[in-house]
């Protein structure tokens, strides 16, 4: 305000005393007497005196009032006050004073406000907005939440750290308002939702961090408008799109953040073109693509290049090498090709290289051991090959070597320990390293991590170990090293001194010992305890039970013996229990339902017995349950069902018995249940319908009964169903289609009838899986049933059968049946006299074996029982526990077509009974193994005729021909009686609906083949009787069709044609026939009449060779016409 004019009151001296913006004027009339203007003068000098002061501190008074009532409400949105600020922060005390509160001198008012980490926890009040005079505000390193309010008032503001609290919401826009922001950081919070274009209007902005929050879309554009900005941190967010070229343009820039989001796109061309002053530079964690195609120039300030875990591919730039000034170079788990460039050893400053999982091949350049200041190595999981550079072994100050699965070869230098004496970390494991353990690695003294595991070591492990004090972790895993003492596990009595051991691998060294007892002198930091494959022997040690702290221990695949120790129970934080294939027997005792913490027990492969302890159902923990191939009986305890976190229950194969509880559909986490290879009884309980996360499934080979049950359709991810070898009665239900994922279905071996269902899954399902039912109709056509009976009106009309029907109606029948019998007598005594005899067998009851009783009659499937080998599998000679010999073929899945091969011979054997065929006793199929239990056939020999007879039988004697396809002498048996048996139909071809050829890509074995069937495919009948043409040929010359001695001009048959035109030539094997023998001439008269026979069988034209009836009928000829002389 502005005096424009003086004021006149008449004569009297008036003097007004204006307050103008905490100014004081005062005003005079201009003609007044002297003596008036003195004491005009002196009123206002007092006014001037008495009233600005007290106007002055008025106004300051009000105005810290304004920033104390702020800090007062801030202070009453917190939930628990710290005592400090309980105490400090009252109106006793001045703002000024409080604790965090930091005024300024020139206006009295709050310019700083620091509560970082004082443990508050609260909200921010809208009022924190009133201190405008407050240029930074640090509020981090607490628990407030809620959302920021706006703060476009403080336009003073400078410095702004919320970070490490729990603030969410989205970030508000108005930090874009802020004209002398510099620094924001609200890292370490929950922030979500898109970053506000707006903030990029603080043009001063010089550092911003969002680290850490829930950050959501695109980094914006407008990020280039910062052209002063140093530092942005945006790692851990869930950014994604492309990162802006923009930001490339920011000159000021030093460190750029932006690992752990889901950007994309690829890096640019020239990564320091306008960022000369880039020192950190973090992408990884990201799915960028695409090369590093920049050639790093002007970039000789970066420290810290970061681009691991992304999809980058290509070749590593040579360029690389001109970053000088790189201390962390990071380029690991992504797709790159070639080789590591030697380059990187001009990196003279560097000191963390990591090239992890990067696929890269090539040896490891020399060059690397000019990097004399490395600390950290790491090139695991690549393929390099070739021996480590003996100059990385010089570099003094290395801490840290990974070099674990690769191709390494060679050796470690005996003197290692001296060269790397600050070496913390040696991992080399899963190389091909050899030689021996170095015993100077005692020297590197402050080793924590040892890792040498699935190496070629040879030799001892060094008790010198032993002496490492600081060593965490010790793998040496292996199949090539010993421990130094045949009796026992030396090396854990030498590692008594290693007081904070807590990892300890010893798999697969070889020890045929014991654990010592010294193993309780790890009691005390022992947590992980591996020895499987070791050949220990003996007892487990009681003492194991002192390891409190173990929370895994592996002691499989040994030779352990006798009964768990009692001492079990003190292994309070046991999370991991494996002791499978051993030979521990006696029960499972109550005592391990004290181990609440178990989630993985594995006691599989023993001979523990008696019965489960019904207190199972308090190791509530339990994720994977496996008792398999124990001896275990009685009844499965109801408290199973309280195993909630179940995913994997295996009891197959023991003697469990009685009904499977109902509570076993409690376990709604398990995806898979095997119950197989017991006597469960009863029926199927209806509660697994709630079994919805299940997909395996097995109650295979027990004793189960009633219907199938409809609820399995509710079990939606069900994708293997194995009910074979029960008493289920009555029919599929046609609901199961509904079962999508399903993949593996077997209700083979049952009473089950009825339609098959022809949709869904069905359509993927081969004949094994129905096999020997009491009539199964319909389903797909590739199972080629019968069609199913229609349920017509007319059908249903003869249930109304008036009362004197069901006396006639038995009677008819009776006389009915008596005609057809009548006419089958009269219909085989005729056939019989045609053609040849079928022998058929009556049906046998199929024993139930199982794979662990096929085991143990074949010696582990041993080469000593090995019978012979084909192209689908092996034949072994078994005997079972009562003494029965058997012939088990099993099928090798890991070759393409095996399983195809073992539908196909289910598929032929499930109807077809012959005398002169192998009679198969059981089969043996799960997941992962399929076997064929067959008749035994001790005679290594041949009979021709019964394999004609055999053949007669297959192409005639069925409703659908049946092609062999693979013929041949090994395919044909002798059983003690001396009859042949014709067996291996593990490519045989069904011909149906009237068809007399087939077409195949499935090829059987060269030399017995027919030309049609190796060139195009084509089989037919005539396939068969090519292969037995060649089978006589071989059995009577002794000359095998891909003996060296044939060509593809003249093999085999054309040999035999040549030979019977000139009949002074060696046709006959000399081992059929002796010089003394007075029926030599009539025998060598037989062979050539079969041989004559052979020739006619192996013409080139299918059409034109003669049929396996008139083979038979031939050799029957030659037979009596030999006999009768």
């Amino acid at each position: 305000m502005r005096l424009q004019h003086y004021i006149y009151y008449g004569i009297w001296p008036v003097c007004f005393v204006i307050r103008v913006k905490n100014l004081v004027f005062a005003y005079l009339p201009c003609n007044f007497s002297p003596f008036l203007m003195d004491i005009s003068v002196f009123l206002f000098h007092l006014v001037l005196l008495l009233g600005l002061p007290t106007a002055s501190i008025a106004h300051i008074k009000r105005t810290i009032q304004t920033d104390q009532s702020a800090l007062f409400a801030l202070k009453s949105q917190l939930f628990h006050s710290s005592n400090l600020l309980r105490k400090n922060w009252t109106a006793n005390v001045s703002v000024c004073n409080w604790i965090g509160v930091t005024c300024s001198s020139r206006h009295h008012r709050v310019v700083s406000l620091n509560l970082s980490y004082l443990g508050l926890q609260g909200s921010i009040p809208p009022e924190i907005g009133n201190l405008s005079f407050v240029n930074s505000i640090d509020l981090s390193g607490n628990n407030f939440q809620g959302n920021l309010p706006m703060l476009v008032h403080l336009r003073r503001l400078k410095y702004i750290s919320l970070a490490n609290n729990n603030f969410g919401g989205e970030v508000p826009s108005g930090f874009g308002s802020l004209p002398n922001l510099q620094a924001l950081d609200l890292s370490n919070n929950s922030f979500t939702g898109a970053i506000p274009t707006s903030l990029f209007n603080a043009s001063k902005l010089e550092s911003i961090s969002f680290m850490s929050n829930q950050l959501q879309g695109n980094i914006p554009q407008e990020i280039g408008n910062l052209g002063n900005l140093k530092v942005l941190s945006m790692a851990n967010n869930q950014l994604t799109g492309l990162i802006p070229l923009t930001l490339f343009n920011i000159s000021s820039l030093q460190i750029v953040n932006l690992r752990n989001n889901t950007l994309s796109g690829d890096l640019p061309v020239n990564l320091c073109s306008k960022l000369s002053r880039l020192h950190g530079y973090y992408l990884a964690y990201n799915t960028l693509s695409g090369q590093i195609l920049s050639r790093f120039d002007n970039c000789s300030e970066l420290e810290e290049l970061s681009l691991n875990d992304n999809d980058l591919n290509g070749t590593l730039p040579r360029e690389i090498g001109n970053l000088t000034m790189l201390k962390l170079l990071s380029l690991g788990q992504n797709k790159f090709a070639g080789g590591i460039p030697a380059e990187i050893g001009n990196l003279q400053n560097l000191e963390c290289l990591d090239i992890e999982g990067c696929a890269l091949s090539g040896t490891i350049p020399k060059e690397i051991g000019n990097l004399q200041k490395l600390n950290m190595l790491n090139f695991a999981l690549n393929t390099l090959s070739g021996q480590v550079p003996v100059t990385i072994y010089n570099i003094s100050t290395m801490t840290f070597i990974r070099l674990t699965g690769n191709k390494l070869s060679g050796s470690l230098p005996h003197s290692i320990g001296h060269l790397l004496p600050n070496l913390e970390t040696l991992n080399v494991a899963h190389n091909y390293l050899t030689g021996v353990i170095p015993d100077s690695i005692s020297n590197m003294t402050k080793l924590v991590i040892l890792e040498l595991s699935m190496n070629r070591f040879t030799g001892s492990i060094p008790r010198s170990l032993g002496s490492l004090n600081l060593l965490e972790t010790l793998d040496v895993a292996g199949y090539y090293l010993a421990t130094g003492s045949p009796k026992e596990l030396s090396i854990i009595s030498s590692l008594a001194n290693c007081k904070s051991l807590r990892v300890l691998i010893l798999d697969g060294v070889s020890v045929k010992g014991t654990i010592p007892p010294t193993i309780a002198n790890l009691s005390n930091s022992l947590e992980v305890f591996l020895v499987s494959t070791c050949e220990l022997e003996g007892s487990i040690p009681p003492e194991i039970g002192n390891l409190s702290r173990l929370t895994g221990m592996d002691l499989s695949s040994n030779h352990f013996t006798g009964q768990l120790p009692l001492a079990f129970q003190g292994l309070s934080n046991i999370q991991a229990l494996e002791l499978q294939n051993n030979r521990i027997s006696g029960a499972i005792s109550p005592n391990f339902c004290n181990l609440r913490s178990l989630t993985l027990l594995d006691l599989s492969q023993n001979k523990f017995s008696g019965q489960l302890p019904e207190c199972l159902g308090n190791m509530s923990s339990l994720g994977k349950l496996n008792l398999s191939s124990n001896g275990l009986n009685s009844t499965m305890p109801a408290s199973v069902g309280s195993l909630k976190d179940l995913l994997n229950l295996d009891v197959h194969s023991n003697a469990f018995g009685g009904f499977i509880p109902q509570e076993i559909g409690n376990l709604l986490a398990a995806i898979s249940i095997d119950l197989s290879w017991n006597k469960f009884s009863g029926n199927i309980p209806t509660t697994v319908g709630n079994l919805q996360n299940l997909i395996n499934f097995s109650l295979a080979h027990n004793e189960i009964q009633g219907s199938f049950p409809e609820i399995v359709r509710k079990m939606v991810n069900l994708e293997s169903l194995d009910l074979s070898q029960n008493n289920l009665t009555g029919e599929i239900p046609a609901s199961l289609v509904s079962l999508l994922q399903l993949q593996h279905f077997n209700v083979s071996f049952n009473h089950l009838h009825g339609k098959i269902p022809e949709n869904g899954s069905f359509l993927n399902f081969t004949i094994e899986s129905f096999i020997s039912n009491e009539g199964f109709c319909g389903g797909p056509a590739h199972l080629r049933l019968l069609p199913c009976p229609n349920n017509s009106p007319q059908a249903s009309r003869t249930k109304r059968f008036p009362r004197f029907a069901y006396i006639l109606l038995p009677t008819a029948l009776t006389v009915f049946a008596v005609i057809i019998f009548e006419l089958v007598l009269i219909m085989a005594q005729h056939r019989s006299r045609n053609r040849a005899q079928t022998n058929p067998l009556p049906p046998t009851t199929h024993e139930r074996i199982s794979y662990y009783d096929l085991v143990h009659a074949t010696n582990d499937f041993g080469e000593n029982n090995l019978i012979a080998s084909g192209s689908y599998g092996s034949v072994y000679k078994g005997v079972l526990r009562d003494g029965s010999i058997l012939a088990i073929k099993v099928f090798n899945l890991q070759v393409e077509g095996a399983f195809k091969s073992f539908d196909a011979e289910c598929e032929v054997l499930r109807n077809i009974r012959h005398r002169n065929l192998v009679k198969v006793i059981s089969s043996c199929s799960n997941h992962d193994f399929r076997a064929l239990v067959l008749e035994y056939m001790p005679m290594e020999a041949l009979k021709v005729i019964d394999v004609a007879t055999a053949l007669d039988y297959l192409h005639h004697g069925h409703s659908s021909p049946i092609v062999h396809c693979d013929l041949k002498p090994s395919n044909v048996l002798l059983d003690q009686a001396m009859t042949g048996h014709v067996g291996d139909f593990g490519i045989a071809k069904l011909l149906s609906g009237g068809e007399s050829k087939a077409i195949t890509n499935t090829l059987a074995t060269i030399g017995y083949i027919a030309p049609e069937y190796g060139s195009e495919g084509k089989v037919s009948r005539s396939c068969d009787v090519y292969s037995f043409g060649i089978l006589l040929m071989e059995t009577f010359s002794r000359k095998k069709p891909t003996d060296v001695m044939f060509t593809e001009d003249c093999g085999l048959k054309d040999w035999v044609r040549h030979l019977l035109q000139n009949p002074e030539l060696d046709l006959v094997d000399h081992n059929l026939i002796t010089p003394s023998d007075a029926n030599s001439t009539k025998i060598v008269q037989c062979i050539f009449k079969i041989m004559e026979m052979a020739v006619t069988c192996t013409v080139e034209s299918p059409e034109e060779r003669i049929d396996v009836t008139d083979a038979l009928n031939e050799l029957k000829n030659i037979k009596h016409e030999f006999l009768s002389k």
